[in-house]
Parts: structure tokens; C-alpha cells; sequence
């Protein structure tokens, strides 16, 4: 899994930047837009959080754990709902920005949260933190499935039967290259520049420590026996334009912003990881998805009332 470092290199380091930019309670995973895209980025977020609502059933008095909380915005949601909603984060600063207002958020391995120390959920959401779970030593190791199929297990413990899970992740798409493929060093070499191989490598480097699943069909075998899997539905062009107005919002320019972009100087003189994850001047992830090298789901699980009782994925 990406390490508490890890996450705070790719989420501690701009938090300010990203809060300013995009307010905050910055919202850090795919809108929903459903096709159509003349919503506003508020809208469609809010759109994503109904949806979350419709699916798990956020309400006055049901308590909600969310998984990778980021800054917070589902967990304030919950709050405007009537709900309880209970945050784990592993970035220092999202953390002191969750506290800030209000918002009950630990410094916490989202994997290895118990019963013992937070007590039982009604319903589980996770959106975006999936993706860190597994880290390329991880799969290289053979432990991916091992990883999903133990978190699953976990989060199953927390919830009553038929209590559901919200899963919202990328995944590597159809297009994905071969793993063999992938060389890290490519980045330092002009020719592979903007092939697909430099790209999955570009994006190892902005989200250190972390490795996809391979597709929802991985991440449903892996819910067995604990959970069924109730909907799956593909976020990826949502995700594309949701990445468009992050990066006209981040990019628009401001004395502030420009201001805490100064203060990381010395790491950008010091660290070449640095200049590449966050000053190449490409989204490596926007390209992924526009080549289909990476999808994005949207999965509602419901636990099984036994082991016994998973029929399979729906």
C-alpha cells in the first residue's frame, strides 16, 4: 500500500494549492455527470454525493465510515444529511483540514480499520483511496487480491447483514499495457515521450506507492464471499471532465497561489519525483482515460448474510 510518505507526496505537499483552487472541502475524485457536461463541477459533485445517498442511504441518525476521506467534502455531506460520518485519512494535512471544521477524521490506516476502535457503520463509502491500497511491490509480489480480498473482509466486519459498501476507483482499462512494458527510466529519455508506456510510468510517479486494480471484474471476484456486488457503472468520461475543470481551476492564476508555489521551490530544485509528478505539464491520468489505458467504476456492494450466501456478482 502507499505509505503514510507516499500520500503525503502526492496529496500533503499541494494541499494548500488545491484547497485554494478548489475550496475547502476540495473534492478529489470523479464528478458525476452523467453526459452532461454543461453541469457546473459543483453540480456534478453534488450530483456523485445524492447518487452515494440514493445508494448506501445517507440520513438523521445512520453512521457512515468513509474510507480515504481526502478533505472532507462527503463527511460534510453526511453532517448536512443528518448522518454521523466518521473519516480515515493517511495525509497529515487533510487531516488538520477535516478537523478544522468539525469533521471527525483519524490519522488512520484505512485497512485496518476495527470494530474495537470505531465501532459498527451502518454503510461504507470509499471514493479514490481504492487506488493506493495496492502498491507495485504489492502486485510484483503477488499480494494484490490478497490485499482487496482482506480489505473487503475488514469493511464486512464493520457492517451489519446487507449493510452496503460505496467502491468508487480507478481501474486500468482495456487499452492497459503489459507490466513488462513499463520502465520508470523512460521518463528521463525524450523519444517514449507521450507513449502509452511514459504515461503509466508518469503516473506511478504523481501517485507513488500506488497500483490499480485490474479492472471491476478483479475488485468483484475479490468481494466474494463477503459481499455481492449490486451495480457497476463506468465513470470514465465523467472523470475526464472532471479532471478539465480541475486543471483549469489549479492552473488559473492568483497571488496566493503563486505565493505557495514559490515556498515549494527548494523541493522542486531538490527533487527530480517532484518536477516530474507535478510540473511535466501533462495529466497523465486525463490521457490515460482518453486512451482507455485506465477506467472508472462505480460499485455498490451489499453484504452477504453469510459466506454461504454469496450467489456470485450481479
Amino acid at each position: 500500500m502507499a505509505d503514510r510518505n507516499d500520500i503525503d507526496f502526492t496529496y500533503s505537499l499541494t494541499d494548500r494549492v488545491i484547497r485554494l483552487s478548489l475550496g475547502e472541502l476540495a473534492d478529489f475524485s470523479g464528478a458525476k455527470y452523467d453526459g452532461d457536461f454543461s453541469l457546473s463541477l459543483e453540480q456534478a459533485q453534488r450530483r456523485k454525493h445524492d447518487y452515494v445517498a440514493e445508494q448506501i442511504g445517507i440520513g438523521p441518525g445512520r453512521r457512515l465510515l468513509d474510507l480515504g476521506c481526502g478533505w472532507g467534502p462527503l463527511l460534510a455531506y453526511i453532517r448536512e444529511r443528518g448522518g454521523v460520518g466518521v473519516g480515515v485519512t493517511l495525509s497529515s494535512a487533510q487531516l488538520e483540514a477535516c478537523r478544522r471544521h468539525g469533521l471527525d477524521v483519524h490519522l488512520h490506516d484505512a485497512r485496518e480499520v476495527t470494530r474495537e476502535r470505531f465501532g459498527a457503520f451502518d454503510a461504507v463509502a470509499s471514493l479514490g483511496a481504492f487506488e493506493h491500497f495496492c502498491s507495485p511491490e504489492d502486485f510484483e509480489a503477488g499480494r494484490q487480491e490478497q490485499i482487496y480480498s482482506d480489505l473487503f473482509a475488514n469493511v464486512a466486519g464493520l457492517l451489519p447483514d446487507a449493510g452496503r459498501f460505496y467502491l468508487q476507483t480507478m481501474v486500468f482499462g482495456r487499452n492497459m499495457i503489459p507490466r513488462d512494458q513499463i520502465d520508470t527510466e523512460a521518463l528521463r529519455a525524450l523519444p517514449p515521450k507521450g507513449s502509452d508506456a511514459w504515461l503509466i510510468a508518469l503516473l506511478g510517479r504523481q501517485f507513488p506507492g500506488s497500483w490499480l486494480p485490474f479492472g471491476k471484474e478483479q475488485v468483484a471476484a475479490c468481494a466474494q464471499p463477503h459481499f455481492r456486488l449490486v451495480s457497476a457503472v463506468s465513470g470514465r468520461l465523467d472523470y475526464i471532465e472532471t479532471i478539465s475543470q480541475w486543471n483549469a481551476r489549479i492552473g488559473a492564476r492568483s497571488f496566493k497561489k503563486s505565493l505557495l508555489k514559490l515556498r515549494l521551490l527548494p523541493r522542486w530544485l531538490t527533487s527530480a519525483d517532484f518536477r516530474l509528478a507535478f510540473t511535466s505539464g501533462v495529466s497523465a491520468n486525463q490521457l490515460c482515460f482518453q486512451r482507455e489505458l485506465l477506467d472508472h467504476y462505480r460499485l455498490v456492494f451489499e453484504k452477504c448474510g453469510s459466506p454461504e450466501a454469496s450467489a456470485g456478482v450481479a
